[in-house]
């Protein structure tokens, strides 16, 4: 427990100042192109890559390049050197390739993901994409990077790197809305409008490639091209990456599926389309990519190595205190985005080019995504279980699973209701998914370690929410009095999370630790022995 705390703690800080940076960057942009149709247009672009790198390369990182970076690191003569060498020229090769065809395919990919665009709201898109789409080879490049540095345990360069990214995308937006004179309007928007947010965004990936690269290089890590395939061990890659590429595909399915409804419903109602259902899982992401991210990045690598060493009760310990010390935060963090989602979307969203009412509806999404928000992390830190044997397999049926929950209620939604409730249909769809999803997870993984302690996290969980308690019935308060006040107003809003929010947790942290939850006892000893210093 204290390693895995001491380094998800050192990640848990980059990755707050990332998080944090990265809201600001959404503010800006959001204010700069609202959510109608040049704000889809744009987040339709930006996502494109994104996807691109998930199905090339980035599912396998975490699932199989890691753990077989750390046997090569242990087994090979030269610490694994070569072996990373010719892992990273393979990858430069492949994601050069693939940024040239996908900008060549640009109005190809666009039409995929989007709902019968015509005019200037599919060339907007189709431009965009244009000067995104090279940031697939750096955001590769950079993910491999960070992911050797994981191996060798060097975690806070990939979790600070980012901050670079969103730096040089708060500075474009804000340059838009000084220079240009469209606005929101995707008429309006000219061709060095468009440039420069399409430059600008790739821009921010250079440089957080830039930065993970010289930590490779300051870790030690020296690269020298190596075009041979023998010895980076292609055919137990293939075999095993075979079901990680299926698990990516299905997953990305099923976002096939929410973009063209959403896109659809923005159609029918501006604003309540794909860029609120984005924004609205941008927010949702912040307290699982802050906690639960720095615990499964910190326990991949040692699971994987206790899994080498034949020792499962490491790996059951491992797990289990990787899940109680996830919640221990998770569950009030999820029990206030349910409650205060208007207020957090109003503060953030509600500014420039974006209306309150617009904002209001991200909140409301947002509120739907705080229900997932346990289930979606527990299933996560699950499949890190599959992925340190090496299995990849059961996450391709668990994915198909999810996809199918997700996809069928996806479609429900849009086809019974109204226009305006369909992304909110949308974010419901998904949370079910990952409720029933964590619960399959849980029972397969389970068998394959011969049990994870589920009675005792049970115990610690119903307890955690407990305590929990008090903080959402604070905070429901707060809104309600704010509410009664003054309205929702980027003003009010900021104190209703001042006051709803901060002094939710301030609760929550001093019952729980009055109530002796071991978990926050040793967040709170961590922090204080860090101010104390």
């Amino acid at each position: 427990m204290s390693r895995l705390l001491r380094a998800g703690a050192i990640m848990a800080a980059g990755t707050m100042v990332s998080r944090v940076t990265g809201f600001l960057r959404t503010a800006v942009l959001a204010a700069a192109i609202g959510t109608a149709a040049l704000g889809d247009a744009y987040n339709v672009a930006y996502t494109i890559p994104l996807i691109l790198f998930e199905l090339l390369i980035g599912g396998v990182l975490s699932s199989v390049i890691v753990p077989m970076v750390v046997r090569a690191r242990r087994n090979d003569p030269d610490g694994g050197t070569a072996y990373e060498q010719r892992l990273m020229t393979f990858a430069i090769l492949l994601l050069g390739v693939a940024a040239v065809v996908s900008v060549l395919l640009a109005p190809l990919i666009v039409d995929l993901y989007t709902d019968d665009w015509t005019g200037a709201k599919r060339e907007a898109a189709i431009t965009l994409a244009r000067f995104i789409l090279p940031q697939i080879a750096f955001f590769g490049i950079g993910a491999l990077a960070g992911a050797i540095l994981n191996a060798r345990d060097r975690f806070a360069a990939p979790m600070w790197a980012p901050v670079l990214n969103n730096l040089v995308m708060i500075v474009v937006g804000l340059l838009y809305l000084v220079v240009s004179g469209a606005g929101s309007s995707v008429e309006a928007a000219t061709a060095s409008d468009l440039a420069l947010l399409g430059i600008g965004t790739t821009a921010g990936i250079v440089v957080q490639c830039l930065a993970l690269v010289i930590s490779l290089h300051r870790a030690g890590f020296r690269f020298r091209p190596r075009f041979g395939v023998r010895g980076v061990g292609l055919g137990e890659m293939g075999r095993t990456a075979a079901w990680t590429f299926a698990y990516v595909g299905i997953m990305q399915f099923g976002f096939w599926v929410t973009t063209k409804l959403a896109t659809g419903a923005g159609d029918r109602v501006p604003g309540a389309g794909n860029s609120a259902y984005a924004y609205a899982y941008q927010l949702f992401q912040l307290p699982y990519g802050v906690i639960a991210v720095s615990v499964i990045t910190a326990m991949l690598p040692r699971m994987s190595r206790s899994v080498a060493d034949g020792q499962l009760g490491q790996v059951r310990e491992e797990f289990a205190s990787g899940v109680r010390l996830v919640c221990s935060v998770i569950i009030p963090a999820g029990l206030l985005l349910m409650v205060l989602g208007p207020a957090v979307a109003v503060v953030i969203f509600g500014h420039g080019n974006m209306t309150i009412s617009n904002a209001i509806y991200i909140g409301n999404v947002l509120q739907i995504f705080g229900l997932a928000l346990v289930p979606f992390s527990i299933f996560q830190l699950l499949l890190r279980v599959f992925y340190s044997f090496g299995d990849t397999r059961t996450p391709a049926f668990l994915a198909a699973g999810n996809v199918a929950v997700n996809a069928l209620l996806s479609l429900v939604s849009y086809v019974v209701l109204p226009d305006r409730y369909i992304v909110l249909g949308l974010a419901c769809s998904y949370t079910v998914s990952y409720m029933t999803g964590a619960g399959f997870a849980w029972v397969r993984a389970s068998r394959k370690v011969g049990g994870l302690d589920g009675r005792r996290v049970a115990g610690a969980l119903t307890r955690m929410y407990l305590v929990a308690l008090p903080t959402a019935g604070l905070a429901l308060a707060v809104l309600w009095g704010g509410e009664r006040w003054a309205g929702l107003t980027a003003v009010s809003s900021l104190v209703i999370l001042a006051a709803g929010g901060g002094l939710g947790m301030l609760l929550y942290f001093v019952v729980a630790h009055r109530a002796r939850i071991p978990e926050v006892g040793s967040l709170v000893g961590l922090v204080a022995g860090r101010v104390g210093r």
